[in-house]
């Protein structure tokens, strides 16, 4: 096990790069929306981003518009006066 990961630490970051964004916003969203079954079920279940990236597309229903608009604001720091 201690190989295969000194073996494929790059692919290991690349894909926690991909999947901890979309479960991040997912889970936010269904949280949001008070989808209790959706929070658990994407919490528990690792698809590789597939069922977070369903979710924040069919089942909330927002345009990626909308979902850059969001993120955008999520990140957006707050003026200092």
């Amino acid at each position: 096990m201690e190989t295969f990961l000194q073996n494929n630490m790059l692919a290991l970051i690349v894909s926690l790069v991909w999947v901890l964004p979309w479960k991040g916003y997912a889970l936010w969203t269904a949280s949001k929306r008070n989808d209790k079954i959706w929070f658990i079920v994407i919490l528990i279940v690792n698809t590789f981003a597939i069922l977070e990236i369903f979710y924040i597309f069919y089942i909330v229903k927002k345009n990626p518009k909308d979902l850059l608009r969001t993120i955008k604001s999520i990140f957006k720091s707050k003026k200092i006066n």
